[in-house]
């Protein structure tokens, strides 16, 4: 048994990572221009043309409805430049009291805004993860099939020529809940955008897979794993599961597995975990409000279970809260312009850094290199392998052992990487054994998890 002590000394050396330029200044190709936005050949990633996609999305609902085309590049550089690769926005979000659209899309000048937001997040070589409209929209009829047909017409006629884009049906809607609409509509924005790659944002703790995972239009599964605790299954709220549902609390990597399983297999993705200081529950504001380090977690959870990326979220910025409101949704405290700088979204270019340094499209779960086996909840220990790496993430910094013997005495250079900083310190050398513990180093800020990356 070979044991590796993390805890610094002061004596061994540190990697840190070298500066980095504003993603602005670094000149390079948008991810289209390397070719069409596709599932990859193994169907568990994205890819343009030859060159894999990790997708890092942000929350942004009512980005169309709340933000100018100047307040909108402010918070898209902003996203650019820590690493987010996809936008998620609504299109038409809500109805008013009288069944009138109460952003009134149906005025040009909106759709001038929507237009004028696309293209910047164009320039600057964003996708925009679309919602056509919120799903409340088919729960209370509105948009029936005929509807949704012409709507399908409509947006293409306005953005078929648009390579970002990527259309998200649903918004917090059981497919269940309309089950013919979102055929026909799925079908027809097939038809209409056959370059443009199609997904389902679903209720909370379901997943796309649950209803559409054989529809020819679903080219990848999204699950929403929500935003409660362990202990918060059933509240009493509008968003309490069926008792058909499958929960599974905060571990959202279950999600992924789950989709992992299903034949034909597609890529899957984490559409809306919990938000970054938003309600923990969502309803009860004398709750604990979800932090940093609760969203890295979801993040490298679902990531290293084999999800194709992860999507981030900040209740502040997805409903883009401003100071004349007098109030907003699930005890919002911050304005969205001081939500931009919270810690959490600069986190999330760290494991963005981490997956694309690696062969992450040919990496696969590896839990059973566990040499202590696997352990549950926050003490889970998530193991992701390819064909010259091993990555493990540990939340609570607790010590755990591999079983490397499969390297057949090779050496495995070992890293620590810091998910709060994103600082690589080096290890050393690890002699390949059938039981090799690792122990995390004590940190006094910013959470107990760590990131441990092989080399071999």
């Amino acid at each position: 048994m070979q044991k590796i002590n993390g805890r610094l000394t002061g004596t061994e050396p540190i990697d840190h990572p070298e500066p980095v330029a504003p993603r602005e200044v670094i000149m390079e190709k948008k991810f289209w221009e390397y070719g069409e936005l596709q599932v990859s050949d193994n169907n568990r990633y994205l890819k343009n043309g030859s060159r894999p996609f990790f997708w890092m999305g942000d929350t942004a609902w009512l980005l169309f409805q709340k933000c100018s085309p100047d307040e909108a590049k402010i918070y898209l550089k902003n996203r650019k430049e820590k690493q987010f690769s996809v936008i998620q926005a609504t299109l038409v979000h809500c109805l008013s009291g009288d069944g009138i659209l109460a952003d009134d899309p149906s005025l040009p000048s909106y759709w001038e805004n929507c237009d004028k937001i696309i293209d910047i997040a164009r320039e600057l070589g964003l996708y925009m993860g679309l919602l056509p409209c919120w799903g409340s929209f088919v729960r209370d009829g509105s948009l029936t099939v005929e509807k949704a047909l012409q709507y399908a017409d409509f947006l293409a006629s306005r953005y078929s020529d648009k390579p970002n884009i990527i259309w998200i049906l649903g918004g917090d809607v059981r497919g269940s809940e309309g089950m013919e609409v979102f055929r026909a509509f799925g079908r027809r924005m097939r038809e209409l955008f056959p370059h443009h790659r199609i997904g389902y944002h679903p209720f909370g703790r379901t997943s796309s897979s649950q209803w559409f995972h054989e529809e020819p239009w679903l080219d990848f599964n999204m699950f929403q794993s929500g935003h409660r605790r362990y202990d918060q299954l059933s509240m009493g709220n509008w968003d309490d599961a069926l008792s058909s549902d499958t929960c599974f609390g905060e571990d959202n990597w279950r999600y992924v597995k789950r989709d992992a399983a299903m034949i034909p297999l597609k890529p899957t993705v984490d559409g809306e975990p919990s938000y970054e200081w938003i309600v923990q529950g969502l309803h009860d504001s004398t709750q604990p409000y979800w932090q940093a380090c609760d969203v890295r977690r979801y993040a490298y959870w679902s990531v290293l279970e084999g999800a194709m990326g992860h999507t981030y979220g900040h209740n502040a910025i997805m409903q883009f809260f401003l100071p004349e409101q007098t109030e907003g949704s699930f005890g919002v405290k911050h304005l969205w312009t001081a939500a931009l700088h919270h810690e959490g979204s600069g986190q999330m270019g760290y494991l963005v850094f981490l997956m694309t340094s690696v062969d992450f499209t040919n990496g696969h779960p590896a839990e059973h290199r566990l040499a202590w086996g696997q352990k549950e909840k926050y003490h889970r220990i998530s193991v992701f392998e390819g064909p010259d790496y091993l990555i493990c993430y540990d939340y609570l910094g607790e010590d755990f052992a591999l079983d490397l013997s499969f390297l057949s005495g090779r050496t495995a250079e070992a890293r620590w990487m810091n998910p709060a900083n994103g600082v690589y310190s080096y290890l050393g050398p690890v002699a390949c054994c059938s039981e090799t513990v690792f122990h995390p180093v004590t940190k006094y800020a910013d959470g107990t998890d760590w990131v441990l990356l092989l080399r071999f």
